[in-house]
């Protein structure tokens, strides 16, 4: 089996943050600089993915641009990365000169039909995995048989090879001393994979020959967009800290990367789980990858909600586009919201709220009796409305710069940052 060797390694703690318009990443960055002085060092991630820069008609070097821009102006002397999102073999190639970190994502394949040679190669290759399956860590050992491990692969199989193929196809294009990371992803699929299943798919992997420094799997419960997580707590507790534990014995037994850690995309707002994720952090002394989306541009509109007439006229206007066009802006989305549409205001009595009445709407504090989720979950899909509007929305983005910014800023820190990395 081939030896890794990192030329690009990622760093233990880091956290993709989405930045649609690429207007916010100084004050993104600026959360990242004030959790540095509590301590803890995590590393920005930029990502937006190809469907992203479709609906706004962005390209990927804007992503860049931001990024070093916010680094350059304010001093940031640290690691930083760019990502590009969800990519596959057909979108792939306009991320190559711009992005140090790619998301390979190989849902789509989950599922598709693989050989029975290629099945019973993998059984004969990894006769480890038969039987009672010992794992440090999980108070139990999984029993695995060959049958068990050929549904396995053969649900898994095809997808590892299409994440090989995207991986050759990025190495080949930059060439032998190529420094990139390597994240697959699995999350977007009907359902979510099991310890068992995790370690077979590394195992997969490597015989890839994929150098991958992140997996993000999908876990038990409802991620949607922007809003918190909806499933059992303990449930997730239990799947978060089995495949910890899955991690750190397939990094020992098949070569993998020894940074390898867990991503967890979690559409952004995952509050509840933040508890979680710190304790296991802290008890295993493992890294995190966290993913978030693209809700900066909620915090774009929380700022110019509270900004003065202008900039809540603006806001007023999205929504009224928004409830008018919401079937449209809904379904690409499904899978990941869930919007309760009878408790959507009317366009006429949004636009009788005030600027202030509008942020405590969209705003996610739970406590708050004015938080309305399904307006914030309708909001999140309708960014393309704002990047319609074009240079009046930018306009009003600059113009309102600082109060735009505070928002962004004070979001990631207080709500995502801190309670995810310092408690």
């Amino acid at each position: 089996m081939a030896k890794f060797k990192d030329k690009l390694k990622l760093e233990r703690f880091s956290f993709g943050v989405g930045d649609r318009f690429a207007h916010q990443a100084k004050a993104q960055l600026q959360a990242f600089q004030r959790l540095a002085l509590d301590g803890v060092e995590v590393v920005p991630v930029w990502n937006k993915s190809n469907r992203e820069h479709t609906l706004i008609g962005s390209d990927p070097q804007s992503v860049r641009d931001s990024a070093a821009a916010a680094v350059l102006a304010l001093g940031w002397d640290k690691s930083w990365h760019v990502d590009a999102d969800h990519i596959r073999l057909e979108t792939v190639d306009r991320f190559l000169a711009c992005s140090d970190f790619f998301t390979i994502d190989v849902a789509e394949s989950i599922g598709k039909p693989i050989s029975a040679e290629k099945v019973e190669n993998f059984i004969e290759r990894h006769p480890e995995l038969v039987g009672a399956v010992v794992i440090y860590g999980i108070p139990h050992p999984f029993p695995l048989s060959e049958e068990d491990i050929a549904a396995i692969v053969g649900k898994y199989l095809l997808a590892v090879e299409e994440a090989g193929r995207i991986y050759r196809h990025i190495l080949s294009k930059k060439g032998k001393a190529a420094k990139f990371i390597t994240e697959v992803s699995m999350d977007e699929t009907d359902s979510p994979q099991t310890p068992p299943e995790l370690l077979v798919i590394l195992a997969m992997l490597s015989d890839e020959g994929i150098r991958v420094q992140t997996i993000a799997p999908k876990f038990t419960g409802r991620f949607n967009k922007g809003v918190d997580y909806v499933g059992d707590l303990l449930q997730f507790e239990k799947e978060f800290n089995d495949d910890l534990a899955v991690i750190a014995h397939a990094v020992d037994r098949y070569d993998l990367p020894s940074n390898l850690k867990l991503s967890v995309h979690s559409g952004s707002d995952k509050f509840s789980l933040y508890p979680i994720i710190h304790r296991a952090l802290v008890r295993s002394e493992a890294g995190v990858h966290i993913k978030t989306a693209g809700t900066t541009w909620l915090e774009e509109l929380i700022g110019l909600a509270e900004s003065g007439k202008e900039g809540s006229e603006f806001v007023k206007e999205i929504y009224a586009q928004a409830l008018a066009h919401v079937e449209d802006l809904c379904a690409p989305y499904a899978a990941v919201i869930d919007i309760d549409r009878s408790k959507l205001p009317t366009s006429h009595c949004f636009s009788k709220m005030n600027g202030t009445q509008i942020a405590s709407a969209i705003r996610h504090v739970q406590q708050n009796p004015q938080f309305n989720a399904n307006i914030r979950q309708l909001l999140h899909v309708a960014f393309k409305l704002a990047a319609k509007a074009g240079p009046r929305f930018t306009n009003l983005l600059v113009k309102n710069e600082e109060v735009v910014g505070h928002q962004v800023t004070e979001n990631l820190y207080q709500r995502h940052l801190r309670p995810l990395f310092v408690g």
